[in-house]
């Protein structure tokens, strides 16, 4: 995208400590337990957001909790999610904007123990905290569903229509400044009690990754598969 359509994003809370900049911690960014799995690191949260697919956008409605499954862009320092106009959050965000949580994990293995206690998963995750506001001006919004879009394959916005104008009427898009911003990660292989250590049980980590298969061609579709795709 160029400098003239890409949406301006938020500055944020990010400081700049020696060579590493970090987001600043805060009372619902602290863990009470396992901070050793904590990290603030804008770099590290910038990293999961771009490679994860998955986005939990959590809210409250009327007093009732919702969670969202979106997909997702980061775009500088602001995560931005889409869906429509009608959608309960994209509703609740109008005016000055609606009070979220949004998560995104990867899960890097199962950690097979050997007590079940130990039995865990290795993961790497971010949770952002803020108020999300809607998209309002046409150019930017079309700004970030070409991002979106983009994410799927690098040439793919250029291959493919881009929304009509009742299509992005239809369509609204929430801006999230990465602000209040933690990633939590466990990596590494059993932490098992050193008493039982000697049982006869297998222990160990079975890795996990998303694997992206063959591309399967609608039966209306005469073009090849892209080379991005391939």
């Amino acid at each position: 995208m160029t400098a003239t359509t890409t949406p301006s994003p938020a500055t944020g809370t990010a400081r700049a400590t020696g060579t590493t900049r970090t987001y600043e911690r805060t009372a619902r960014t602290t863990a009470t337990r396992t901070r050793d799995r904590m990290s603030y690191d804008r770099a590290a949260a910038h990293a999961v957001l771009d490679e994860a697919w998955h986005c939990d956008l959590a809210f409250v409605v009327d007093g009732e909790p919702r969670v969202l499954p979106t997909l997702h862009v980061r775009i500088g320092d602001v995560l931005y999610v889409h869906g429509s106009t009608g959608g309960r959050p994209l509703l609740a965000a109008r005016g000055e904007g609606l009070r979220v949580c949004a998560s995104v994990t990867i899960l890097d293995g199962i950690v097979y123990g050997r007590s079940q206690f130990h039995h865990s998963a290795n993961y790497r995750s971010v949770v952002v905290h803020g108020v999300a506001t809607l998209v309002a001006d046409d150019d930017a919004k079309r700004a970030v569903l070409h991002a979106l879009v983009e994410r799927t394959g690098a040439g793919r916005a250029a291959d493919s229509r881009p929304p009509s104008r009742r299509e992005l009427a239809e369509t609204a898009v929430l801006a999230l400044p990465l602000e209040e911003v933690s990633v939590r990660a466990r990596t590494g292989g059993v932490r098992d009690e050193p008493e039982d250590l000697a049982l006869p049980h297998w222990a160990g980590v079975v890795p996990l990754r998303t694997v992206a298969g063959a591309p399967e061609t609608d039966p209306d579709v005469t073009a090849p598969v892209p080379a991005y795709l391939r």
